[in-house]
C-alpha cells in the first residue's frame, strides 16, 4: 500500500478516537468521518508498517446507520465524532466498547453488561463551554471551537451540543471587543488580551455564569460589559481568570469576581452544588442524575454504612451518598476542590460527611486512616488514567464489602478491574451511561462484591429496574 493510493474499504468498526476501521490487503486503514457499514473510496495519506490512515474521497454506499449531521461543521470540528451515526448505533457502539475492553484488556469473557442508559436529549446538553478567541484569515475576530487535531478556530457560536443561550453572550462580548478595539490572544506571539470565553449553564436552576480568560488582569470598559451581561436572564456572575503564560492550559491560577457571584448553583435531585469556573462538574446534568442514582443504588446504603469516596473532587457523589449512609469520607488531592466540597456540604446542611485533602493511600493507610471508621463501601471516580496502583492496594487492604467504580475510560477501567478481581472480588454489575451523545466518550458504573448474598440481592433488584427504563 502506498501513499496517495485509492482503496475501497468497508467500515467494520469505529475506534475509541472516532475513526472508521476498514481493511485493504489485510492492512487496517483508519478513516475519519465514516460510520459502521459505509463502503468508501479512501485516499491513503499515511502508511505505517501494519496500518495506514486514509481520507474519504467518495462514499460508495452509505451504511444503514448513516444520518445527516445536525451541524454543518461536524466533520471539521474535533468535538463531535459520531454525528453522522444514528443514535441507536451510537449506543450499540458504546456498549461494545465497554464489552470489548473488559474482554481484551481485563480478560472478562462471560460478563453480562446491562443495557446502556441512553440520553433523553441528544442536543444542547452541555452545561459548560470554553470558546477560544482569535483572528480569522482576513484579520476578523473569530470565536468557536478548534478544528480536529489543530488550534485553528472554527468560527461557530451556535454549537449543537451547547446551550443556545450562549450565542447572545458571545455576541455581546465580541461586540464589546470590536467597539473598544480589544485584541484577541495570539498563541504564536503571546500578545493580545482575550484568550477564551468560559460559559456555564445550570440546567435545573437556570442560572448561568461567564468567565473571561485574559492575558491580563482586566479589559477596557469591563464594568460596561459586566453590566450588560448581568442583565441577561439567569446571569449569576461575571469573573476574570488571569492566564499570562504561553501554554495550552486554558485556566490560570487566579480568578477575580467582577460582578455578581463567583459561582452558580445547580441541583441534582435534592442536592445543591455551588460551581465555580474551575470546578469539576459533569457536563450533562440530566445524565448525571441517572449516573449518581446508579452509584447510590449499587453502593446500597441502608443507614448504617460508612462509605469512602476516593477522588471525590468537590463532593458531588459524596453528598449524594450521604443522604442514605451513616457516614461518608471524601478524599481528594486537590485542596481547592476539598474547600468547595466542604462549602457544598454546608450549603445542603449535610453533617454526616467529612472531606480530607491528600492522597487516598496516604490518608487511609496513615495515621489519619487509623482514626477513621472502617469502610463498608468504597466508591472511586478517578480521572481518565484510572486509579493509581497504590489506591487499588489501599482498597484491597481495607477489604470493603462492596466497591463501586465510576469510569470515563473503558481501557483503564478494564485494567483496574482485572487487578481487583485477582483477589476475592467479583464483578456483579456493569452499567454504561451515555453522558456524551454524538461523541465517542462513555461513562460506566461497575459494582464489585465479595459477598455472594449481597451481590445476588443487588443484581436482582437493580437489573430488573434497569430493564424497565
Amino acid at each position: 500500500m502506498n501513499k496517495n493510493e485509492i482503496v475501497r474499504l468497508e467500515i467494520e468498526d469505529i475506534t475509541e478516537d472516532g475513526l472508521g476501521l476498514g481493511r485493504a490487503d489485510s492492512m487496517a486503514v483508519f478513516v475519519k468521518d465514516t460510520v459502521i457499514g459505509d463502503v468508501v473510496d479512501a485516499k491513503i495519506v499515511k502508511v505505517k508498517k501494519t496500518y495506514a490512515f486514509g481520507r474519504i474521497e467518495r462514499i460508495v454506499t452509505p451504511g444503514s446507520c448513516r444520518v445527516k449531521p445536525a451541524c454543518p461543521d461536524a466533520a471539521r470540528c474535533g468535538g463531535c465524532q459520531l454525528q453522522a451515526m444514528s443514535y441507536e448505533m451510537q449506543k450499540t457502539y458504546k456498549e461494545d466498547r465497554v464489552r470489548n475492553a473488559l474482554k481484551r484488556i481485563g480478560g472478562f469473557s462471560d460478563l453480562q453488561i446491562l443495557p446502556i442508559d441512553g440520553a433523553d436529549h441528544l442536543w444542547h446538553y452541555r452545561n459548560k463551554a470554553q470558546y477560544p478567541v482569535g483572528r480569522g484569515k482576513n484579520g476578523e475576530i473569530v470565536c468557536g471551537f478548534y478544528a480536529a487535531r489543530t488550534h485553528t478556530i472554527i468560527d461557530r457560536r451556535d454549537c449543537a451540543l451547547q446551550s443556545p443561550e450562549n450565542v447572545e453572550v458571545l455576541d455581546m462580548i465580541l461586540d464589546h471587543m470590536g467597539k473598544y478595539q480589544i485584541r484577541p490572544y495570539d498563541e504564536e506571539t503571546g500578545t493580545g488580551l482575550v484568550r477564551h470565553i468560559l460559559i456555564r449553564n445550570a440546567a435545573n436552576t437556570k442560572e448561568r455564569m461567564v468567565c473571561l480568560i485574559l492575558n491580563g488582569k482586566t479589559m477596557p470598559e469591563m464594568e460596561i460589559l459586566a453590566d450588560r451581561l448581568m442583565q441577561l436572564r439567569g446571569m449569576a456572575g461575571i469573573s476574570i481568570n488571569l492566564n499570562t503564560k504561553q501554554t495550552n492550559v486554558i485556566l490560570g491560577d487566579k480568578t477575580f469576581v467582577v460582578a455578581g457571584k463567583g459561582y452558580l448553583e445547580e441541583t441534582i435531585d435534592d442536592v445543591r452544588y455551588q460551581i465555580s469556573p474551575a470546578s469539576f462538574f459533569q457536563v450533562n446534568s440530566e445524565q448525571t442524575q441517572k449516573l449518581y442514582r446508579h452509584v447510590l443504588e449499587y453502593a446500597a446504603p441502608e443507614g448504617n454504612e460508612t462509605i469512602w469516596d476516593l477522588y471525590c473532587g468537590t463532593g458531588t457523589i459524596s453528598l449524594f451518598l450521604a443522604k442514605k449512609a451513616k457516614y461518608v469520607i471524601g478524599v481528594e488531592v486537590v485542596e481547592e476542590a476539598v474547600k468547595n466540597a466542604v462549602s457544598n456540604a454546608s450549603l445542603n446542611g449535610i453533617n454526616n460527611v467529612r472531606f480530607i485533602a491528600g492522597k487516598a493511600e496516604e490518608i487511609l493507610l496513615g495515621k489519619a486512616g487509623k482514626e477513621l471508621p472502617d469502610a463498608d463501601v468504597v466508591v472511586v471516580d478517578p480521572p481518565r488514567k484510572g486509579c493509581d496502583r497504590k489506591v487499588l492496594d489501599t482498597i484491597l487492604a481495607v477489604r470493603p464489602k462492596r466497591i463501586v467504580y465510576v469510569s470515563c475510560d473503558p481501557a483503564t477501567l478494564a485494567r483496574d478491574l482485572k487487578y481487583l478481581c485477582e483477589t476475592e472480588y467479583r464483578i456483579q454489575i456493569v452499567k454504561p451511561v451515555d453522558m456524551f451523545p454524538m461523541t465517542v466518550h462513555i461513562e460506566t458504573v461497575v459494582l464489585l462484591s465479595k459477598g455472594e448474598v449481597d451481590s445476588k440481592k443487588i443484581r436482582v433488584e437493580f437489573s430488573l429496574e434497569d430493564m424497565d427504563m
